[in-house]
């Protein structure tokens, strides 16, 4: 369970800590006073998404810490992230969020990404905002709830498998299907351009060796004068000699002196080594004077070249083996085209057995589909009773369609809210208040099915209150005992039958708002229960109300 939520400077909030207890815990307060932020903060340090605006104004970096008690080694999303709790079962999640728009992520101080911290979050705590019943009129995912109820992943897995696999095939026999006229003019198309590459025979590094050519040949008056000086400096000529030579004097005008003076035959083996090195140097300026043998054809034949591989260039590729690739994928399609009738009488009998496949694996996602939906059907109609809704009816319908990745079948939620009325789409006849208590029955029968300790509702009371709103309430209650509860509300049924009631103020302090977040003793929870009730304007009467309506909820939870 969430045992501490620790903020810095998100929104109001310059710094709070709250620590949260086992069972129902109630966060109420004004409206704007910050209760929202607290649950920003929460689904923050969960990994969700989040904002620069949500950082104090004046901060360079918010933080959210939230550290969890009887988190079990074998958590999902654990393994992936590295982390672990420690030996008495307690996991800190953290989250610092720069202005600049960097995250930082730990758990056990452990660094970890964003989304890391969001696959293990959703296992950690279970937050259901105030617009999450409005999700009940979206048909598409009723389907998804129910598999997640009938914890179906496997079966849907498999499904999508074989569905995957069909897929695949149709999209190949797609792309091979055109009519005649299509087809002639895509084969000259292609053999055109096949010929086109074959006639040119590019080999690889082809234009790097003739661009380094042409400049070879544009310049070899330049190259012929260059290396020329450089050989009649190392080997001379009939006038002079040349630096081979030269050494070779100093060379033997030392060598009668060498086995005489240490200092001379170091000199002299110097020499040596220098001639030796000079000598080499020379026959290879000699050869390359040899090589460089330049012509005007040859100069007129590489430009052709070239001139060649630019025009081939603009149309099939920014370099030679860009258009080498080009040319093998134009053999490949043009061999498909021409064997596109067998490859689609071969495709078209994988399709079949893939179809009898995706038949097969869909009959019995349904099947399984059917199985949960009749036990899900009695646990919301339980719950919704449970929440003062009697008469409701509440049904889940299969209607047949087209495979897709989903299945073989819409599933859509079913209900009547009044005796003698049909079953119609939840969107069309459900009220605010209905929608709000079907979609806690929802919540509650998931949870069970769910690793999450910790369940937090965000105003869940939404259009609810009398009688439903009690009913609500000691729905809480009853969850409360199997799973940690947090919710803001601002009934005041709610926040009396809670075991922990927190309530969110919001002040001023040296010309800057702030919001902190205080526990009530018993006084201030009867102070703040009649003010739910009463408004601004607190008697004698709301308080001794309000202290009523304390018992009774103990008395309710006693009975637990």
């Amino acid at each position: 369970m969430l045992e501490l939520l620790h903020i810095e400077n998100v929104a109001v909030i310059e710094q709070a800590d709250i620590q949260f207890r086992p069972g129902f815990n109630a966060l109420t307060g004004e409206t704007g006073a910050g209760k929202s932020i607290v649950i920003d903060a929460m689904g923050a340090v969960l990994g969700g998404r989040t904002s620069r605006d949500l950082i104090r104004t004046g901060s360079k970096k918010a933080l959210v810490s939230a550290e969890f008690s009887g988190v079990p080694t074998d958590l999902a999303g654990l393994a992936e992230c590295g982390g672990e709790p420690d030996e008495d079962g307690v996991l800190l999640l953290q989250r610092e969020m720069d202005a600049d728009g960097k995250n930082v992520c730990r758990v056990n101080g452990r660094p970890v990404t964003v989304s890391q911290l969001r696959a293990l979050g959703r296992n950690l705590l279970n937050i259901h905002g105030q617009h999450d019943g409005q999700q009940l009129l979206d048909e598409e995912q009723h389907g998804a709830y129910l598999d997640r109820f009938g914890r179906l992943e496997g079966a849907l897995e498999s499904y999508r498998r074989v569905y995957g696999e069909m897929a695949e095939l149709r999209g190949q026999m797609d792309a091979l299907k055109m009519d005649e006229a299509e087809k002639a003019r895509r084969i000259d198309t292609l053999r055109f351009q096949i010929d086109e590459l074959e006639r040119a025979e590019l080999r690889p590094g082809e234009e790097e060796e003739l661009l380094e050519r042409r400049d070879l040949l544009r310049n070899g008056e330049k190259y012929l004068a260059a290396v020329g000086g450089a050989d009649q400096c190392l080997n001379g000529d009939d006038e002079r000699s040349g630096a081979v030579s030269l050494i070779q004097e100093a060379e033997n005008a030392l060598s009668h002196l060498k086995n005489r003076n240490t200092r001379i035959e170091e000199i002299w083996e110097r020499l040596e080594q220098l001639r030796c090195e000079a000598y080499d140097l020379a026959e290879t300026v000699r050869d390359l004077a040899g090589e460089f043998d330049f012509s005007p054809e040859e100069l007129d034949e590489v430009e052709s070249r070239s001139d060649q591989l630019y025009r081939l260039k603009k149309k099939y590729g920014a370099s030679v083996e860009d258009m080498l690739e080009y040319l093998d994928r134009s053999r490949r399609e043009l061999d498909e085209i021409e064997t596109a009738d067998d490859m689609l009488a071969r495709l078209a009998e994988k399709l079949t057995k893939a179809q009898k496949a995706v038949s097969a694996a869909g009959a019995e996602l349904t099947k399984a589909r059917k199985a949960a939906a009749a036990e899900l059907e009695q646990r919301i109609l339980k719950e919704l009773r449970d929440l003062d809704m009697n008469r409701v009816r509440f049904s889940i319908e299969f209607t047949e369609k087209e495979p897709g990745p989903d299945g073989c079948d819409t599933v859509r939620f079913l209900m009547s809210a009044n005796a003698g009325e049909d079953l119609k789409p939840i969107a069309r006849i459900a009220s605010g208040g209905e929608l709000a208590r079907i979609m806690l029955a929802l919540k509650n029968v998931l949870a069970e099915q769910e690793q999450v300790g910790t369940l937090v509702f965000d105003e869940v009371d939404t259009g609810v209150s009398g009688r439903a709103a009690q009913k609500v309430a000691e729905k809480l209650a009853q969850v409360s005992r199997r799973k940690q509860v947090l919710c803001v509300t601002h009934l005041p049924q709610l926040a009396a039958m809670a075991d922990s009631h927190f309530s969110v103020e919001k002040g001023e302090r040296k010309g800057r708002t702030f919001t902190e977040v205080v526990q009530l003793d018993r006084d201030r929870r009867m102070a703040e229960l009649a003010r739910l009730t009463g408004g601004s304007k607190v008697t004698d009467a709301l308080l001794q109300s309000a202290g009523e309506l304390l018992d009774e909820a103990e008395a309710y939870r006693r009975t637990l």
